[in-house]
């Protein structure tokens, strides 16, 4: 996940460019697979959605981890300032340059592929706010909690890293856009109703999967709407600093090393 800290040998013009970099390549991303299957008539469906943010994520953890720490998330940046080593005073530069760069990236995707940006916007289910508020919160915490615990033992794990940080989107995108159980119908609970489950399943979004403040408020002021936003702002932030404070308190040790350094990197 991202590293709590980036590299002091680094200019911070060049940290805080390297996340709007590392954004807009995720939301470019994302409004890709969005595009493409929506040019051929085909709904976004959970899993493509959450293997094109796990990739993305890999890519981005390699290439700019080592610069800036790769929080690409402002849920991020404020849970490692709120509870790790991050200085508050790069907190609104890094926050700026993340919502800058998934801005450009809506609308360089609503140009190249020729779509509405109203399609990247993320809104609760018609189940209402309260279920993807939780959702969102307990997506985040989880991904935060994993990436934290797992980062802090970079020495053993550091040429996997990457992986496990794309892994952690994918598992959150996984339980935060769609709610199985809400999704299946009484006929849908027999395990010869494969079809049925999978159809209902891909068709009853929870929250939109969303896990980062950016990625939400970069459509949202394209489109020039708010609708539920803060639910998107609130609470990935709420789970963000929530994980990697139980994980502290858990460890009851302070952050390695390389976290501290930033050597590594990672999120959505």
């Amino acid at each position: 996940m991202p590293s709590a800290d980036a590299p002091t040998n680094l200019s911070l013009v060049r940290m805080v460019a390297a996340e709007a970099v590392g954004t807009f390549v995720l939301m470019f991303c994302i409004t890709g697979i969005i595009g493409n299957l929506h040019s051929m008539g085909v709904q976004t469906g959970l899993m493509e959605y959450a293997a094109t943010a796990g990739l993305t994520v890999v890519v981005i953890v390699f290439s700019i981890g080592p610069i800036s720490g790769a929080h690409i998330n402002p849920a991020v940046t404020i849970a490692f300032a709120t509870a790790g080593p991050f200085p508050w005073c790069k907190v609104p530069l890094y926050v700026v340059a993340q919502v800058g760069g998934s801005v450009l990236a809506t609308y360089a995707g609503q140009f190249v592929y020729d779509i509405k940006p109203e399609l990247m916007l993320t809104t609760p289910a018609r189940r209402g706010w309260i279920d993807a508020f939780l959702v969102e919160l307990v997506a985040t915490f989880i991904v935060l909690f994993m990436t934290t615990s797992l980062f802090n033992e970079l020495q053993s794990l550091k040429y996997v890293s990457g992986f496990i940080a794309g892994g952690a989107i994918c598992l959150g995108v996984l339980i935060s856009g769609y709610n199985i159980f809400n999704s299946q119908s009484e006929k849908s609970r027999s395990l010869t109703k494969y079809k049925t489950f999978w159809t209902n399943l891909l068709d009853r979004p929870v929250s939109g999967g969303s896990m980062n403040p950016a990625r939400s408020l970069g459509p949202a002021l394209v489109t020039w709407r708010f609708d539920r936003l803060w639910v998107y702002l609130v609470a990935p932030t709420v789970g963000a600093i929530a994980g990697v404070v139980v994980y502290r308190a858990l460890r009851l040790q302070g952050w390695s090393c390389d976290i501290i350094q930033g050597t590594h990197a990672s999120l959505q």
